[in-house]
């Protein structure tokens, strides 16, 4: 049987067999989207091949735990190769640049603040704690198109291609994203999944 023809969540279940055909079509529809956001996040080459590596015995182990209502198959995956690519970069401790750091690295202190009153020092933090707030509240695949594009600086074509997903999806996510954090921030709610 060719199971290339299979979608992925069809392929997933295999994987849950352990059919390991089914996880070398996943790897071959995936391994570059994931091995270009590693390569991104860490800037070295061999490191991004053994995330990568790291992603895919993942998924043989973990295909059990993905949840199609939750997010696609390759925003399930591009999920998994950031946070792997972030506790690589921990391990090693290396501090994230400015464009590898995730929505939980934004923690009381980490932001930087303008002024040196205390009143304004206390306000700024309290306004970090809002947002963070707000954005962990968003839908994972409305969360993972604003990491992409504000943490790892991909343009909205190249989430697109990341994704596997078209421009006018990419494009919908990030403005539905941003009126939802904005109306959160504006009346200090949380946001509405």
């Amino acid at each position: 049987m060719d199971l290339t023809s299979l979608d992925d969540e069809a392929l997933l279940r295999l994987i849950i067999q352990r059919n390991q055909e089914a996880l070398g079509v996943i790897y071959d529809r995936y391994s570059r989207l994931v091995f270009s956001m590693a390569l991104h996040a860490v800037g070295d080459r061999l490191a991004a091949e053994e995330i990568t590596q790291d992603v895919f015995l993942r998924v043989w182990e973990k295909a059990g735990t993905y949840r199609s209502e939750a997010a696609k198959v390759s925003t399930w995956l591009a999920s998994i190769a950031r946070y792997r690519s972030i506790d690589y970069l921990r391990r090693r401790g290396v501090r994230l640049d400015h464009s590898s750091i995730g929505w939980e690295d934004l923690t009381p202190g980490s932001m930087p603040v303008t002024d040196n009153e205390p009143e304004d020092y206390v306000e700024q933090e309290s306004e970090h704690w809002r947002i963070r707030r707000a954005i962990t509240h968003l839908p994972e695949e409305q969360r993972l198109v604003l990491d992409l594009a504000y943490f790892f600086g991909l343009s909205h074509s190249e989430i697109s291609n990341h994704l596997g997903e078209p421009l006018g999806t990419v494009k919908t996510r990030i403005r539905l994203a941003m009126q939802k954090l904005r109306e959160a921030l504006k009346n200090d709610l949380p946001v509405e999944k």
